[in-house]
């Protein structure tokens, strides 16, 4: 018996359970604050990787690479500004520094998100990103084949607020089918070999999606909308402070009747769900004390609820997951001079899912079997990281540090059994000090012994030199790996897979290199430009491509051979006049296993930009964002490779401010606007008439019209 990995969950006709009262009691708390509370639209100062915003407090976009060297938007007028509590912790400056010394970043802010008007964050990275390949598998809050660079979905890390959320279960699982984008404050992509600070699967890169932060003052925001697929939508977030304590708690809500996922001829009379919808809840709190200036403790908690459909274009008459997932974080942050700096962080990450499914019956209209019923899936993932930077020498600073996993799960539909295994690492990384007008570079080494499987040790170098304000050159090269997953290790499905205990992991040789700068273009001194080049290569491949004739399964196994990627992205983005602001990029990668063809999922070709209009003295503002992907292919097993149509997608946004003070805004968004019918993916059907095998799309989101107001203080 099989289902298909990431399998989504049927909507009811209400809101999800709670979300109507969570949100309620939200704006009621805000509603209470607002006659305190001061207006910014600032991205906050300080903020790490904030896009650097227009006068009107529309920001153009992502930053190029550089996190926390854009400046904050100026307070309105009107009204004071709201600090924003954040950098001078360790862990809060990580990604700064990792910049300082040759990791590119490239951040994408709250209010590009907004602008984007995307329901959930894997929609608006589709369309933000510069050099992601992001395709999800029928519209929002569903699971998407990701690339970045040239990568396999599996080689990318994803993190919370700094915590690992991948699922170990299986590497083709990314977290973003629970994530709307209204809780988010910027999103960070790390380019290259992340392994030395986060560990696993950061092959080709990680990227945070951060949550809202501290504040010094009572702020806070209230939304709803809804779209023309039955979609409805609602959000508020809070943050305060109260001598040393400081609070934030948000809330979002999601639910969408959904729209035809395949294409009229796909479907089989047999397929009576014929629209994929959704309902997702996500509340999230979170804590801080200051004990003194330099001794802060801090903690998050974060649930989410979902139900969403798995959409089939045959037999299916309901098939869903019910979801629950928990994150808690607690950590401290210590500062005691200026020759130490520590964290210290423990998580904890619980995912929980039952997968239902209910097939016609052929030949028996009425007549449906139960093909799984409430059968669970899921995992429990915690541990501990502790961080130390040291300054032993003015010619010196160094890092340290210790990280431990503990991870345990199981699958009752594709038999994984439940087993624990736990990873502990110690790595370090030395650093030239950080002084103007000479290059910084750093070295480091992390050492990865899991109780299960053989030990795995990593490197890199980094390094970066500034010449001038005009010009900046980083890279990066060193090593970084993969663990097997659950599934690679402990399956046991008599009727499909075994797993191997005794895998290694897989392996990476990665080099990433960039040059860019500003002023470069006549009559347009804003705009940045870079350029950047990656190569990688994996070895000990992990694959099921042996076989057990006895048992007749297949088996997980390290096989020959070596997946290699070459490639670049090109990218310039920033203000093009005072009221005008864009971005445009096209990345080209080649990734290939012992020189065979294009790997599947990952397009050689990708181009995405856009175009923000924000005059300074007008109501007004608008956007408009276009993506193009080149061939992408998919097999199916041997002799059967398929290729899925390029494609180019066409988004329009605006938005109005109804008052001086722009706390009031309607947006309206037009997605798809030509109405292009494209595949995000393939998927293999049978036809009811004589059981034979076709091949269906997957289809990507149709031209949709979105209205939302939001309220701000």
């Amino acid at each position: 018996m099989t289902r298909a990995v990431g399998a989504g969950f049927a909507p009811s006709n209400r809101w999800p359970c709670g979300c109507i009262a969570m949100c309620a009691a939200l704006a009621t708390v805000a509603t209470a604050s607002a006659s305190s509370a001061q207006l910014s639209d600032a991205s906050p100062p300080g903020e790490v990787g904030a896009s650097a915003p227009a006068a009107n407090g529309e920001p153009p976009g992502s930053s190029t690479g550089d996190a926390g060297a854009a400046p904050a938007r100026p307070p309105s007028p009107q009204q004071g500004p709201v600090i924003v509590v954040t950098g001078h912790k360790l862990e809060e400056d990580l990604t700064t520094e990792l910049v300082k010394y040759g990791t590119r970043v490239e951040t994408i802010a709250a209010e590009s998100i907004r602008n984007a008007g995307q329901p959930d964050v894997a929609k608006s990275l589709e369309t933000l990103a510069p050099g992601l390949y992001l395709s999800p598998k029928n519209g929002p809050f569903d699971y998407v084949d990701v690339s970045y660079q040239g990568s396999r979905t599996q080689d990318i890390l994803w993190l919370l607020d700094g915590v690992r959320l991948n699922n170990r279960l299986y590497g083709g699982t990314t977290p973003l089918d629970t994530f709307p984008a209204s809780i988010v404050e910027r999103i960070e992509i790390l380019d290259g070999p992340e392994a030395l600070f986060f560990g696993t699967q950061a092959v080709a890169g990680a990227i945070d999606i951060v949550t809202r932060p501290f504040s010094e003052r009572p702020e806070g925001a209230l939304a709803l909308g809804g779209d023309s697929t039955g979609g409805r939508h609602l959000d508020a977030y809070f943050r305060t402070s109260i001598a040393r304590h400081r609070f934030v708690v948000y809330g979002s809500a999601d639910q969408s009747n959904g729209f035809q996922s395949f294409r009229d001829q796909d479907y089989q009379p047999s397929a009576t769900s014929r629209r994929r919808g959704y309902e997702v809840l996500t509340l999230g709190a979170k804590y801080a004390y200051d004990f003194t200036p330099d001794l802060r403790f801090a903690a998050l908690y974060q649930l989410t609820g979902a139900r969403l459909d798995f959409a089939k274009p045959f037999l299916v008459a309901s098939a869903y997951n019910a979801r629950d997932e928990h994150v808690a974080t607690a950590k401290l942050d210590y500062e005691p001079s200026e020759e130490v700096r520590l964290f210290a962080k423990a998580y904890l990450h619980l995912w929980s899912s039952h997968y239902t499914e209910f097939d016609n019956v052929v030949g028996s209209p009425g007549s449906a079997s139960v093909v799984d019923n409430d059968d669970f899936w899921g995992y429990r993932d915690y541990g501990a990281n502790l961080v130390v930077k040291l300054a032993p020498s003015r010619w010196l600073d160094a890092f340290v540090g210790y990280d431990l996993q503990s991870y345990a799960g199981n699958d009752a539909v594709l038999v994984i059994t439940r087993k624990t295994e736990s990873v502990n690492a110690v790595f370090a990384q030395l650093r030239t000090p950080d002084r103007p007008a000479m290059p910084k570079l750093a070295v480091g080494i992390r050492y990865n012994v899991p109780t299960v499987g053989p030990a795995a040790a990593v490197w890199d170098g980094t390094g970066r030199y500034d010449f001038g304000d005009a010009v900046t050159l980083r890279g990066t090269v060193g090593t970084a790996f993969r663990l097997p997953t659950a599934e690679e290790l402990f399956a046991n499905d008599p009727d499909d897979e075994r797993g191997d205990p005794n895998l290694r992991p897989e392996r990476s040789f990665n080099i990433n290199l960039s040059v860019g700068g500003r002023g470069a273009f006549v009559g347009l001194p804003g705009l940045s430009w870079e350029a950047i080049g990656f190569y990688r290569q994996v070895t000990d491949l992990i694959s099921a491509s042996g076989f057990d004739a006895a048992t007749d399964q297949s088996l997980f196994e390290n096989t020959p051979g070596t997946v290699r990627v070459r490639g670049t992205t090109l990218l310039v983005e920033g203000p093009i006049a005072q009221a005008w602001s864009g971005s445009a990029s096209y990345t080209y990668a080649s990734s290939d296993q012992a020189g065979g063809p294009q790997i599947d999922k990952v397009p050689r070709q990708q181009a995405k930009g856009w175009v923000d209009w924000h005059p300074p003295t007008w109501p007004i503002g608008g956007a408009v964002f276009v993506h193009y992907v080149g061939d992408v292919f998919q097999s199916f097993g041997a002799g059967d490779r398929e290729r899925i149509p390029r494609h180019a997608v066409l988004d329009l946004s605006a938005r109005v401010f109804l008052d001086a003070d722009r706390r009031h805004r309607i947006d309206v968004g037009l997605s798809n606007v030509t109405g292009a019918v494209y595949a995000t993916s393939l998927g293999k059907g049978v036809r009811d008439a004589d059981g034979s095998e076709y091949t269906y799309w997957n289809l990507g989101t149709p031209r949709t019209l979105s209205l939302r107001y939001g309220y701000r203080f």
